[in-house]
């Protein structure tokens, strides 16, 4: 029903922002010496979106681009995020970035996007649409099974191990749970993992999602998260629980997953690159308004770090705090 109502919002909003283009000009004809380029993050409370955000603005001044950039409170407020779609494209940017959290939630307002002939390029997250020119995004499968390598490793390829995934609906969110699944799968028999549990990426009901886990499995022995409020999470979730013992392999950095990998509380993650993620979507989306080919995949870099490579120089340069 949820679903419904807001495919049906989406559809009456696409119609409204037809109106408004009628009244001000498609994106590609508006476009002057200091382009738009419209960004709708997943979120904006993250460290990794403000990363994102910085690498975003920093790109578009060297290139003599205005963005904005705009995320909802949370990760799972969908029909906010549809909202902020909707607003941005009334301006009618001369390109688009979106990182969907429903993958075919905004399909109208991305199909109107095409109709007013701005070019969107996804990012962090791909969306299930032939409208975006490329996507801007991390290898979410291959992070997750570095995730995985990791955490079977520490357990000494033995144990029950649980997950805790910020959505089952973005392709980040599918890919980073199918991901660390399927290299389990293939290369970890003496491995148990419980089916994934989600906690919209939010912190909090990451932890309780955490402490329930923990309770109905006594003999858990590791934790893997998808994602930076999940890992955080996952971390203030064994803490409360008071349960020793347990290896956390997270995703992402920032300052707590950081300072947790420091004092021995989280094993490791796998961090992206996403100041480096919003450069080249700004750059693929200026690309894009000159109408130069693209790939259909632009990938940003990952790394594992632990207490083993923390200060290494490439890993400092990936990590943001």
């Amino acid at each position: 029903m949820k679903m419904r109502k807001i495919v049906a919002a989406v559809t009456g909003a696409a119609m409204a922002v037809v109106l408004t283009a009628c009244g001000q000009g498609g994106g590609a004809g508006s476009s002057g010496s200091n382009p738009l380029i419209a960004i709708v993050s997943k979120g904006f409370q993250h460290q990794f979106w403000q990363a994102v955000k910085k690498g975003a603005e920093d790109e578009a001044a060297a290139k003599g681009a205005r963005v904005t950039f705009v995320g909802p409170a949370t990760e799972k407020d969908v029909e906010q995020q549809v909202n902020m779609l909707t607003n941005e494209l009334a301006k009618s940017p001369q390109a688009l970035g979106f990182a969907a959290l429903d993958s075919k939630a905004a399909a109208p307002l991305l199909q109107q996007a095409k109709a007013q002939k701005i070019p969107v390029v996804a990012f962090d997250s791909g969306v299930d649409s032939d409208v975006p020119v490329t996507t801007v995004a991390t290898d979410n499968k291959a992070a997750a099974a570095e995730a995985a390598k990791h955490l079977a490793q520490q357990l000494g390829g033995q144990g029950k191990v649980a997950m805790v995934v910020h959505d089952q609906t973005s392709l980040s969110g599918k890919d980073r749970r199918d991901g660390f699944l399927d290299w389990m799968r293939r290369n970890a028999p003496g491995i148990t993992v419980l089916p994934p549990q989600y906690g919209g990426g939010d912190q909090l009901e990451s932890a309780n999602i955490t402490k329930s886990i923990l309770q109905a499995n006594p003999d858990l022995k590791g934790i893997y998260a998808s994602n930076e409020g999940s890992a955080i999470g996952v971390i203030k979730g064994v803490q409360e629980s008071g349960r020793s013992g347990i290896t956390i392999a997270g995703f992402d950095s920032g300052k707590a997953q950081i300072d947790a990998i420091n004092g021995g509380v989280e094993s490791g993650a796998v961090t992206q690159d996403p100041v480096d993620m919003g450069r080249q979507l700004v750059d693929a989306a200026l690309k894009a308004i000159k109408g130069e080919q693209l790939p259909k995949r632009i990938d940003t870099a990952f790394y594992w770090y632990d207490k083993s490579n923390i200060n290494d120089p490439k890993i400092q340069a990936a990590l943001y705090q």
